[in-house]
């Protein structure tokens, strides 16, 4: 039988999750990475900071909501919470310097920030080689799209080779469809891959028995989840790639700021607890590099 909770849970939370089905803000373009920069010995994020910033003190960080739980609102404000905003928040303190966070459209986050508008772009951003032409990149999360399931797993599946022969519902689109059809190819018995809208509508098709499992990008899978347990997630990424800090090419400065703001968070757990905070911690990265990219 359907559940009827869940299905409204589910129309609800399709509109907020209609940009993240295409692997969030992904692209997967091939290339090689630039390498990571490194901080002056000894100093402090805040010594580091261009004197430009240290005057204004003002960072201006531009988000594009509708990635839950990456960047939101707060239901029923425009109150931007998530992810990118309190990690946004946490530099900003560690550089002595007050947040001010932008909601923006997200075709309009690196025009923004490479005239000037905006300081860094924080919005679940993929350090592509094609981005890496405008922008640098403080890379922060590296995630990809992992298997969810009917609560209990009743095929036992555990990983993706066991889709194999199997009704399997990707959304259309998206990199996930990629993997998918990419696993596909080396299926002795194929897969009997569907495509729906978005991800909330793929769930549907295993509420109804349709398919047995989907792919859905990590940090949006964990929400999904938390939130209505007739699923559940397989802990393995697939196609995982970096997300970054995007900084303007001609602010190496406050590129080298913010690198070093972060892997301080790292060190001493602050970026842990507010990843662990919102469900995501599996995508944490152990170091804070820049244009790391593939």
């Amino acid at each position: 039988m359907t559940n009827l909770r869940g299905l409204r849970w589910l129309a609800a939370l399709a509109v907020a999750l209609l940009a993240a089905t295409a692997c969030g803000r992904s692209d997967q373009g091939g290339g090689s990475s630039s390498g990571g920069a490194s901080a002056a010995e000894g100093s402090t994020a805040a010594e580091l900071l261009p004197a430009r910033y240290k005057k204004s003190g003002v960072l201006r960080v531009a988000t594009a909501v509708g990635y839950p739980p990456m960047e939101m609102y707060k239901p029923g404000t425009t109150e931007l919470t998530g992810v990118d905003p309190d990690l946004a928040q946490a530099i900003a303190k560690r550089l002595g310097l007050r947040l001010e966070l932008t909601n923006a459209a997200f075709d309009g986050l690196i025009p923004g920030l490479t005239s000037g508008r905006f300081d860094l772009v924080m919005s679940s951003m993929t350090d592509s080689p094609q981005r890496r032409q405008a922008v640098d990149f403080v890379d922060y999360f590296r995630t990809g799209g992992v298997i969810m399931t009917k609560k209990g797993n009743p095929e036992g599946i555990t990983s993706i080779e066991d889709l194999c022969g199997k009704s399997v519902v990707l959304a259309k689109g998206s990199s996930n469809l990629d993997i998918g059809q990419q696993q596909n190819a080396e299926c002795g018995k194929k897969m009997r891959i569907s495509q729906s809208e978005d991800a909330p509508t793929g769930l549907l098709q295993l509420d109804s028995g349709r398919a047995v499992a989907t792919i859905v990008d990590y940090p949006v899978a964990q929400l999904f989840a938390k939130k209505n347990k007739a699923y559940q997630t397989l802990p393995r990424q697939y196609g995982a790639a970096p997300w970054g800090i995007a900084v303007a090419k001609d602010q190496s400065g406050l590129r080298d700021a913010v690198r070093k703001a972060l892997q301080d968070l790292i060190d001493d757990g602050g970026y842990r607890k507010i990843l662990d905070t919102w469900g995501v911690g599996g995508s944490a990265v152990s170091r804070a590099t820049v244009n790391d990219g593939r």
